[in-house]
């Protein structure tokens, strides 16, 4: 498992003092990359190649959030790759080994010239090796659109939602859907289907729909596809 340690930084806090859920969730995207990075097979690397590993479900369960100050340690490891899809889970640590949040997560890979998935190459899989599963109870990577939801005033995607790859970075996608609630939910579980990206300019049009202990945002184009499925429990 590959790691990395941190502290709680104010400016990743929400607004009950804990990290916010973006925050977890881009603490878990940079250790992939970190990893990446390090094995040789990171963003220039992928670059080069016009081709990039693409999210396409997170499952994310929550213990604690960390505070402000608190040290953390970030992990993560492969567990698969199955044709043209890689499984990652990833662990939150504090400075006692008390695990604080895990995910599981399936990546698509995409040669960007050919604008579709396509089966990466062994050079770009076997650097990583596989281990073995967290015991994560599987919800399921699809996520049911919410019916007749209420829906919200389009939002602008600016350059402040972008990744290296110009499109909404992933976080930004989970913050729009928090963005809609009254208050900060207390989290313990969050799904995230990724059908496709936006980009800059495009308009994001938000429907939630809210059950007993479950909060559900479709996160749609102009023409009601779907970009992203937000599940919030």
């Amino acid at each position: 498992m590959y790691t990395f340690t941190s502290r709680i930084r104010y400016s990743e806090l929400d607004e009950m003092g804990k990290l916010s859920l973006p925050g977890l969730i881009n603490y878990f995207q940079d250790c992939s990359t970190f990893q990446s990075e390090e094995l040789g097979v990171g963003v220039e690397f992928l670059s080069q190649r016009k081709q990039v590993w693409v999210l396409s479900y997170w499952q994310i369960e929550v213990s604690r959030f960390p505070e402000l100050g608190e040290q953390v340690k970030v992990g993560t490891f492969a567990t698969a790759f199955n044709g043209l899809y890689g499984h990652r889970n990833f662990v939150l640590y504090d400075e006692n080994e008390q695990m604080l949040a895990c995910a599981d997560s399936i990546w698509a890979f995409i040669d960007l010239a050919k604008g579709r998935p396509v089966k990466p190459s062994k050079e770009c899989i076997l650097p990583y090796g596989t281990a073995k599963p967290l015991p994560m109870k599987q919800e399921g990577r699809k996520i049911a659109r919410p019916v007749d939801g209420q829906s919200y005033p389009s939002i602008l995607v600016e350059r402040h939602h972008l990744d290296t790859n110009l499109h909404v970075n992933n976080g930004q996608y989970v913050q729009m859907a928090l963005n809609l609630l009254k208050k900060e939910p207390v989290v313990k579980k969050v799904r995230v289907e990724y059908k496709k990206s936006a980009v800059l300019g495009d308009e994001v049009f938000p429907y939630k729909t809210e059950e007993t202990g479950r909060i559900v945002v479709a996160l749609c184009d102009k023409d009601n596809n779907i970009y992203a499925i937000v599940e919030i429990s």
